[in-house]
């Protein structure tokens, strides 16, 4: 197993100096990723549930919500990628 983790790294140019690893966090997760579009054609309140939940959480959320196509779109804007992906895990997005 471990013949086959550094087989690997040998491929990748982005090492970990700190933990070895050899895929650095920042090539999977982009800092600039801070944009949540939610569509649903549920109930316009369900949306705003939602809407309300993120403010809650997260201090500086910044939001849209609109009609478009038969169903209405929730655009959630965060301080930061890390801020959308707790969202996104605490509630199943």
């Amino acid at each position: 197993m471990v013949n086959k983790i550094i087989e690997k790294q040998t491929n990748v140019n982005d090492t970990c100096t700190d933990c070895g690893s050899y895929a650095d966090i920042g090539t999977v997760i982009d800092e600039f990723d801070t944009q949540l579009e939610i569509k649903s054609s549920e109930t316009k309140q369900q949306l705003a549930d939602l809407l309300d939940k993120a403010k809650k959480r997260f201090s500086n959320v910044k939001s849209e919500l609109r009609a478009q196509d038969n169903e209405q779109v929730l655009i959630l804007v965060f301080d930061v990628a890390a801020e959308k992906m707790i969202f996104q895990l605490e509630n199943q997005l």
